[in-house]
């Protein structure tokens, strides 16, 4: 099951035993009120309040459950969204860390006089004005003597496309088996036929 789909699941499980909760604890006040202004049929209401007090903690104890388990896909959902970012963070500080290289040979050449590709050339110029303006000055001086041309070094690149945080956490597999889901009429029922 995936984690979007289970985090659905129990939110409205969620939603459905508090609306039952809230239900139960209505009935309850409006029969303690009865109790209190009829005290002659005192045991009759008891047993009913007590079967109802009874289902109130069923319904708290699931839906405690079911929130705790909530909890644990929320983790694991941050868990698949922080592996996807990192991934991309990785790949961006590695392709910077190769263009911050291209870009340095690019003005070693221009310095050692050679002459490189107008494309490379505006890329280093783009990085650092000041660093181009060395670069050609030295270049320069060092091209009476010899001259040497290079290739450029950014070839066409594909563009990664990289999957989205948030889908990827969604469609992340859930890690552990969560809760049974029990329809609420159930566990009222199951209350009711214990006692």
């Amino acid at each position: 099951m995936k984690i979007g789909e289970a985090q659905g699941i129990y939110r409205q499980q969620i939603m459905a035993y508090q609306k039952e909760k809230a239900s139960v604890s209505k009935q309850l006040q409006n029969l303690r009120r009865r109790m209190e202004a009829n005290p002659d049929g005192r045991e009759q209401y008891e047993s009913e309040a007590a079967t109802l007090e009874l289902t109130l903690d069923a319904l708290k104890e699931r839906q405690k459950e079911y929130q705790d388990y909530l909890n644990d896909l929320a983790e694991q959902y941050c868990a698949y969204w922080n592996n996807a970012a990192a991934d991309q963070q990785a790949d961006a500080a590695e392709e910077y860390a190769v263009d911050m290289a291209k870009i340095m040979e690019v003005a070693r050449r221009i310095m050692r006089g050679a002459i490189v590709p107008a494309a490379d050339e505006k890329k280093l110029m783009e990085y650092s004005e000041e660093m181009y303006q060395t670069a050609k000055s030295i270049g320069a001086m060092v091209q009476r003597q010899k001259k040497e041309k290079y290739d450029s070094l950014w070839e066409e690149e594909e563009e990664k496309v990289y999957e989205d945080p948030q889908e990827a956490a969604e469609n992340g597999e859930v890690m552990s088996g969560g809760p049974q889901v029990v329809d609420v009429a159930e566990t009222v029922a199951s209350v009711t036929a214990e006692t």
